[in-house]
C-alpha cells in the first residue's frame, strides 16, 4: 500500500516509525515531515493547512490510505476533504473530530450522557466570567474552547492568577479566536491517567494506558507545555481503575458520538483524573496524543497497518491486538525558552551514540542544515528507553539522553519517578 501521513512531530514520527515496520507499505509518504521522518518516509513540502494540495497530491500519487495525526486539521475537516475525492483516511470527519475542537462541545456532551467530569460553567462574555472567578476558590481550571497547541488551559493556584488567564484568553486573545469562549472548571485532584483507543463507531479498543508529564520544570512545575514526557504502563495504578475509565468513560463516549450523529472512527485519547470520587474525564482529544504515542507504538506488536484497515472496514471488533510486557519511557528534550518563545538552528549532536546504546529517538522540531540535525522546534526530540519495567526503561532513556547535546537543551529529570514511589 501507498500511504501518506499527515503532520511533522514526534507523533508522526512514530506512527512512520510504526508504519514502516509492515510488510504491507510499499510506499510512505509524510507531508510535511521533519528531518527525522525523512529517514523512513519521503517527506512532502505540504503543510498540514493545505487541503487542495494534499488531496491532489494524494490523487496523482495513487495513496491507498491517508493517516492524519495533528488536531488542527482534524478539526477544519481534513477527512471529510479526501473523503469527498474518494481517498480513505483515518481521522475523525469535523463533526466528530469537534470533540477535541471545542471544549465547551465536549463539557455538554458529558452532562448530557451523564459520564463523569468536573463540575463546569461555559462563559462567551468575559464580564461575566470574571463575575463568577470572583465567587470561586482557587485553585480553578480556566480553558479555552478551542485548540491551541496544548497550551490553552491555566491551572491557576490563585484567583489573581484565574483573572489574568481569563483576561489573556478573552481580552488580549493570546490564543485568537480559540479564546473567545473558556470554560471555568473545577481542580481535580489526584493521580492523571491518559488512555487512546482505536474507535470505529460504538467498537472501543483500547491502547496500554500511558501517563504525560505537562508542566515544564521537575515536581510538575512552572508552564504546562504539549508534554515533557511518558510511560507506559502504569504499574502504580490498579487495573480496575482502568477498566473503570473503560466502561464508564471511554466506551460511553463513543456511543454518545454515535446518538449525537457525530460516529467517532480514528483513535480517541482521553485525559483522565484519578480522583477519590472515581475517574473523571479532563478532557478528550480527537488523535494519538504526543508524546504518549512515543511509548504507547513502541509496545504494540500487532501491525498498525491492520488495525487502521480494520477500523476504516468496521472489523475493529475482530482484529487481536497484542502489547509487549516490556515498558517504554519517553524523555523530550526541549529548547530552552519553551513553551514560550525559543531560538531554532542549533546543532544536535549524539543521535548515533543514543541509537546504539538502543534507544529509539523520535524528532519533533529538527531540520537538516549542510547535513546537519538542527533544532527546529520547542519540543526538539523525544528518547524513548525500553526495558523489563520501569526502572529499566528509565535508566535506559535517561543514558541516552546523556549522550545527546544541542545547546540550551532542557529536559525533565523525573520522568516515570513516580511509577516506582
Amino acid at each position: 500500500m501507498r500511504i501518506l501521513v499527515i503532520g511533522g512531530g514526534g507523533r508522526e514520527h512514530a506512527i512512520v516509525w510504526a508504519l514502516a515496520n509492515s510488510e504491507k507499505v510499499k510506499q510512505l509518504y509524510c507531508a510535511p515531515g521533519n528531518a527525522g521522518i525523512a529517514e523512513l518516509a519521503e517527506c512532502v513540502p505540504i503543510a498540514v493547512s493545505q487541503f487542495d494540495e494534499l488531496t491532489t497530491f494524494a490523487l496523482d500519487h495513487a495513496i491507498d490510505l491517508v493517516v492524519v495525526g495533528p488536531d488542527d486539521p482534524l478539526a477544519d475537516g481534513i477527512v471529510d476533504a479526501f473523503e469527498a475525492k474518494n481517498i480513505p483516511a483515518f481521522g475523525p470527519r469535523k463533526n466528530a473530530a469537534e470533540i477535541e475542537g471545542s471544549k465547551i462541545f465536549m463539557k455538554n456532551l458529558l452532562k448530557k450522557y451523564n459520564i463523569p467530569t468536573a463540575k463546569y460553567e461555559t462563559f462567551t462574555n468575559y464580564e461575566q466570567a470574571l463575575a463568577y472567578l470572583r465567587e470561586q476558590q482557587a485553585p480553578i481550571v480556566v480553558k479555552a474552547d478551542g485548540l491551541a497547541a496544548g497550551k490553552g488551559v491555566t491551572v491557576a493556584h490563585t484567583i489573581a492568577e484565574a483573572e489574568q488567564a481569563l483576561q489573556d484568553m478573552m481580552v488580549n486573545k493570546v490564543f485568537g479566536q480559540s479564546g473567545g469562549q473558556v470554560v471555568i472548571e473545577e481542580y481535580l485532584t489526584g493521580q492523571e491517567m491518559s488512555i487512546l483507543a482505536f474507535v470505529d463507531g460504538e467498537t472501543v479498543r483500547p491502547m496500554a494506558p500511558a501517563q504525560d508529564h505537562k508542566p515544564v520544570f521537575d515536581g510538575d512545575m512552572g508552564p504546562n507545555t504539549g508534554g515533557m514526557g511518558t510511560y507506559s504502563p502504569l504499574p502504580h495504578i490498579d487495573p480496575a481503575i482502568v477498566e473503570e475509565a473503560i466502561n464508564n468513560i471511554v466506551v460511553p463516549t463513543a456511543k454518545a458520538m454515535v446518538s449525537e450523529g457525530r460516529p467517532f472512527r480514528g483513535v480517541l485519547f482521553a485525559g483522565l483524573m484519578i480522583t477519590e470520587n472515581g475517574v473523571k474525564t479532563i478532557e478528550f482529544n480527537a488523535r494519538m496524543g504526543d508524546p504518549e504515542t512515543q511509548v504507547v507504538l513502541t509496545r504494540l506488536q500487532t501491525d498498525l497497518l491492520d488495525i487502521i484497515l480494520a477500523a476504516m472496514n468496521g472489523q475493529l471488533d475482530k482484529i487481536d491486538i497484542q502489547w509487549s510486557d516490556e515498558a517504554a519511557v519517553c524523555v523530550i528534550a526541549a529548547s530552552e525558552g519553551y513553551p514560550a518563545s525559543y531560538p531554532k538552528g542549533r546543532a544536535i549532536s549524539g543521535l548515533e551514540a543514543a541509537a546504539a546504546q538502543g534507544a529509539l529517538v523520535f524528532h519533533a522540531g529538527t531540520a537538516k542544515q549542510d547535513g546537519q540535525f538542527v533544532t527546529n522546534g520547542g519540543r526538539v526530540l523525544g528518547i524513548v528507553g525500553r526495558g523489563r519495567d520501569i526502572a529499566e526503561a528509565r535508566a535506559r532513556a535517561y543514558e541516552a539522553v546523556s549522550v545527546i547535546h544541542f545547546e540550551g537543551m532542557h529536559v525533565r529529570s523525573d520522568i516515570a519517578a513516580k511509577a516506582l514511589r
